[in-house]
């Protein structure tokens, strides 16, 4: 009776600890990193340090094969489908993309010399020296570089839309499958203990409050563009459907609530679906173009990383220039695409580009990750709900060209 007490509380906890989202643990890791590096002795912050530079280390060795396993099924998926409608959805998604990476670029430009004083790169200035080392260091050097990875990618992308044939497409379906399984069973469980290991480091050596003030500056601004692209995306929904715009935002809270509590695009298309042709947009148009958006649209998501990386590189003294700023916004919107359905898979996806064009370290990635995922629900619920507004788009223009098309007979 006893063992079978134990084993039955021992399952419990398993099942708590898996209940819990990746946000608190998040949360609870930056809090508990906080407290180690306040008060702990430098040999436990110095383990942490080496846990850091093997899970950094693995972290580049696996950004070659998410942009392999993610672009290529992805761009051979969307290269076959309905013709005019999914080059017209593609395209707006697209330029919905890029127009709110540009909006959080202008915003963060404007904002951030008033939000985010220059004490706060002072206080950073040369990270790497405040920071302990680890005990010993793991290489593990990546497969292939980062922008070789995104040619073979396009490459491979490119020739299976091309062809007719599936085998490559189910190979690499299959190694986008191992690719999501790397990263939802090893690098999402582990990285709030990266995340504390990285907190109790600057703890120690005296940056964490720069940080915190940052994270907490930064959250608002994002909550609140966010906002502001949903409202110029249903004002253009709005316009051509000649419906009040702020009606057909409220009417798909419901999916942003949804996307909110699940994190994932992929589980709330059921509910998008719903309220998208409860707005009046026709059943084949809404069910062709909301799964697709779900996988292509990504406005949420990119207002949260140009503001994020654009607030880590403030913080090391760098200037986001548009000349620099603007070929990462156009290329991070390819890249995002078919970024896997679990929390943080965005982020995933852009560390490459962040390296290799933004030239961050695998500190300021770190940081970028844990600023990304500490608001990675908002961003997703700002997707999903933009979804509806270019579904709605979609339609009205689609439409349009039907009556384009009518014959004359029937015209008159």
């Amino acid at each position: 009776m006893y063992n079978t007490s134990i084993k039955y509380n021992c399952f419990s906890m398993g099942d708590i600890m898996k209940k819990i989202g990746l946000l608190p643990r998040i949360i609870l890791a930056i809090i508990f990193g906080i407290l180690i590096g306040s008060i702990a002795p430098d040999w436990t912050v110095r383990i942490l340090a080496t846990f850091n530079g093997i899970f950094g280390n693995f972290l580049g060795f696996a950004i070659p094969l998410i942009i392999v396993g993610f672009i290529a099924p992805g761009i051979g998926e969307i290269g076959k489908g309905a013709g005019k409608l999914l080059g017209l959805t593609t395209l707006l998604a697209y330029a919905s993309t890029i127009a709110a990476g540009l909006l959080a670029f202008f915003a963060a430009r404007s904002l951030y010399p008033i939000l985010l004083k220059s004490g706060a790169s002072e206080a950073f200035e040369n990270p790497e020296e405040a920071l302990l080392a680890p005990f010993f260091k793991l290489e593990i050097p990546p497969i292939m570089g980062v922008m070789t990875a995104l040619v073979l990618a396009f490459a491979l992308g490119l020739g299976m839309a091309s062809l007719k044939g599936n085998a490559l497409k189910n190979v690499m379906t299959e190694f986008r499958s191992i690719v999501e399984m790397i990263i939802s069973r090893v690098i999402i469980p582990l990285l709030p203990v990266h995340i504390l290991g990285i907190f109790a480091n600057m703890t120690q050596g005296g940056q964490v409050q720069t940080i915190m003030a940052v994270f907490a500056k930064v959250f608002v601004m994002i909550i609140v563009l966010h906002f502001v692209m949903l409202t110029i995306q249903y004002t253009v929904n709005g316009t051509l459907a000649r419906k009040n715009p702020l009606a057909l935002l409220k009417g798909m809270m419901p999916a942003y609530f949804t996307a909110l509590g699940t994190q994932s695009s992929a589980s709330t298309i059921p509910v998008t679906l719903e309220h998208a042709k409860k707005a009046g947009v026709r059943e084949k148009v809404a069910d062709f173009s909301i799964p697709l958006l779900a996988t292509i649209h990504l406005s949420g998501s990119m207002i949260t990383l140009i503001s994020c990386s654009m607030a880590v590189m403030l913080l090391n003294g760098q200037q986001a220039s548009f000349a620099a700023m603007m070929p990462f916004i156009l290329m991070l919107g390819v890249t995002m695409v078919a970024a896997p359905g679990v929390p943080g898979g965005a982020v995933m996806a852009a560390l490459g580009l962040l390296e290799t064009m933004l030239g961050f370290d695998q500190t300021m990635l770190s940081l970028m990750i844990a600023l990304y995922l500490a608001q990675d629900s908002f961003g997703t619920a700002c997707n999903v709900t933009g979804d509806g507004a270019i579904a709605g788009i979609v339609d009205k223009l689609t439409a349009k060209k039907n009556i384009q098309h009518v014959p004359a007979s029937k015209a008159s």
